[in-house]
């Protein structure tokens, strides 16, 4: 197999951009993913990839339960922000306000959509593992047009 091919051509996939949140006990987590997308229209079903060994992951395994909160054009700085582990402070998390979501995952205010997923299904193979969560509740809070990984200059996969 030609190796920058196979990269360059899983690159072209399209892909958005989303930050999911969890929280475990006490612990809040989140991470910028880009691997999301909805598997199932009844009942209403989504899937995402997370790196096996990433917080994040670990937090979603914990509580059973996850939000993802949809980045909007414009916002590619808060997507930056969640590369890192994130810090809780005075209701906010990585500096941007949030509301605790009824299944107790951070819902981030300044997103223009979310949806709240109660975790069914988890398939262990690769260096990502695939969540798979039912939509329990969702919300549009703003109304902007969603942020494409190509828009931001940067690139995942391959």
């Amino acid at each position: 197999m030609d190796l920058q091919a196979k990269k360059k051509a899983l690159r072209m996939i399209s892909y958005g951009l989303y930050i999911l949140t969890s929280k475990s006990e006490e612990e809040v987590a989140g991470c910028t993913v880009t691997w999301f997308s909805q598997a199932s229209m009844n009942p209403p079903q989504v899937m995402v990839g997370l790196e096996n060994e990433s917080h994040t992951y670990h937090a979603v395994e914990k509580s059973g339960k996850f939000v993802v909160n949809f980045l909007g054009k414009g916002q590619k700085e808060i997507a930056q922000k969640f590369f890192k582990h994130p810090h809780v402070e005075d209701g906010k998390i990585n500096g941007f306000p949030y509301k605790t979501g009824v299944t107790g995952a951070p819902i981030l205010l300044d997103l223009p959509a979310y949806v709240e997923c109660k975790l069914i299904d988890t398939v262990k193979k690769g260096d990502h593992y695939i969540v798979i969560g039912e939509v329990i509740e969702a919300g549009v809070q703003h109304e902007l047009e969603p942020l494409a990984l190509r828009e931001t200059g940067w690139s995942y996969g391959g």
